[in-house]
C-alpha cells in the first residue's frame, strides 16, 4: 500500500500504476445482498439451481454494477492519504464490462493514476480531482471483469 501525506501528492503518480488491491472473494450472499438493495433480482444472479442448469459453468454471476461499486472499497488497500478531508465519488467514464464475475471468483483492483488537478467551481473548491484507470481483474482469468475511468474528489483537511 502506498501512503501519501496530502491529496496533491498523487501528482507524482500521474501516468503510473499506483498499486494493486488485495483479492476479494465474491460469494453468493454478497450477490444476493446487492440484488435485494438494487432490485435487480434476475435469475442469473440469484437462482443458484437454475444457474447450475442453464449458465455456462453452472454458476450465478455478479451484477456488473456490483463489481463497479467495489472500486471505492478496493482502493482502500491500494493507497491512503494521511492528511485529507472527505472523499467523494465524482463519476466514471468509459466503463466496459468485459468478463462476468462468477460466484466464488476472487477479484482485485489494478489502479493507474491518469490525472490529478485542483477542483474549481461546482462545490469542488478545496478538492483535488483524481482520475484513475481502474481494472477489476479476476483471479486465474486472462480477461478482466471491467475497465473504467474512475473520478474522485478528495478534499483538503
Amino acid at each position: 500500500m502506498v501512503v501519501l501525506d496530502r491529496p496533491a501528492d498523487l501528482k507524482a503518480w500521474i501516468g503510473k500504476e499506483i498499486g494493486v488491491s488485495e483479492w476479494l472473494a465474491i460469494d453468493q450472499s454478497r450477490i444476493d445482498d446487492f440484488a435485494r438493495i438494487s432490485g435487480d433480482d434476475h435469475w442469473l444472479h440469484v437462482d443458484v439451481e437454475r444457474a447450475r442448469r442453464e449458465m455456462p459453468d453452472g454458476k450465478t454471476i455478479a451484477h456488473g454494477f456490483m463489481t463497479l461499486s467495489l472500486i471505492p472499497y478496493l482502493v482502500r488497500s491500494v493507497y491512503a492519504i494521511t492528511h485529507r478531508g472527505r472523499g467523494l465519488n465524482y463519476g466514471t467514464n468509459k466503463i466496459r464490462f468485459v468478463n462476468p464475475v462468477q460466484v466464488s471468483d476472487r477479484v482485485r483492483l489494478r489502479q493507474r493514476i491518469k490525472a490529478v488537478e485542483r477542483g474549481e467551481g461546482g462545490g469542488q473548491e478545496g478538492a483535488t480531482r483524481v482520475v484513475s484507470d481502474c481494472t477489476i481483474e479476476i483471479e486465474g482469468k486472462e480477461r478482466p471483469a471491467l475497465v473504467a475511468e474512475f473520478l474522485m474528489l478528495v478534499y483538503d483537511e
